[in-house]
């Protein structure tokens, strides 16, 4: 079977095109290659299936530990700059978790960007809500917004300072979310920008996640502290947020391919 490694600002995913479908056990397939350690390498693996709400294919995606997520901002600019390279145009929607997300594929200079629709974020907890989680402690500024994946945002001085890795895998036990979530570290660090860091639940840290920088933004602008268009600096790269009148988030962000590569299924 052909995979593809592609990622989204350092967001590192393989790419199996199953329009004509050949395997059941994604998650399985997921544990495997996205393994750092005896397979490929990777922080999730997007399944690109034929569509099923009016886009132009499906997405799946699947964490590093076969766990299956609602969504991924990153792997669906992946999922759009492959399937733009196989044809679809530069406008067009991906199918995810029962809607589309409507695309838009950019050339600047000499590299692909994405812009993505992913919708209205929904607010649980907004910045100030006075809500205690036991793993964050009473000083720290959190939000808990679904994208709709998980996200638990919390601002703090300075996101490097901190064991994120423990903080992570504290939160995805916690009983507030019986789901798990994903847990993020932000600083506030100009008027149109922030700086963050990330921990996805079924992988552990990552250099970046798309729908967490969306969640991070609209806290943030629904707070004051910024203004649109936000940048979010992330350890892999830079994204764009823009939260419109309507509600909806846009992510906007590069896409790249790394390497095609064959590999034997059982």
């Amino acid at each position: 079977m052909t995979i593809l490694k592609m990622n989204g600002a350092k967001n590192e995913f393989l790419v199996l095109d199953e329009r004509r479908p050949r395997l059941s056990a994604y998650g399985a397939f997921a544990r495997r290659w996205c393994d750092r350690s005896g397979g490929i390498g990777a922080d999730g693996l997007l399944v690109v299936l034929p569509p099923t709400a009016g886009g132009a294919a499906t997405m799946r995606v699947f964490n590093a530990d076969g766990t299956e997520a609602e969504a991924c901002g990153n792997g669906v600019r992946c999922v759009a700059r492959y399937l733009w390279e196989q044809g679809a145009g530069e406008r067009f929607a991906i199918d995810c978790n029962g809607e589309s997300i409507a695309v838009e594929l950019q050339q600047r200079k000499h590299q692909i960007v994405v812009r993505a629709d992913l919708g209205v974020p929904v607010m649980i907890h907004r910045l100030g809500d006075g809500v205690r989680l036991e793993a964050c402690g009473d000083s720290w500024h959190y939000g808990h917004v679904t994208m709709p994946n998980p996200h638990v945002v919390m601002f703090v001085d300075d996101p490097a300072r901190v064991d994120l890795e423990a903080l992570g895998a504290a939160l995805a036990h916690d009983p507030a979310f019986p789901l798990g979530t994903n847990a993020h570290l932000a600083r506030v660090h100009d008027r149109n920008s922030i700086v963050m860091r990330h921990y996805e639940r079924g992988v552990g840290v990552t250099r970046a996640c798309g729908t967490g920088a969306v969640a991070a933004a609209v806290l943030a602008l629904d707070d004051g502290r910024v203004k649109n268009p936000v940048r979010v600096i992330v350890p892999g790269g830079e994204l764009e947020v823009v939260w419109e009148t309507n509600g909806h988030a846009i992510l906007s962000g590069p896409a790249e391919t790394e390497f095609v590569r064959s590999v034997e299924v059982e």
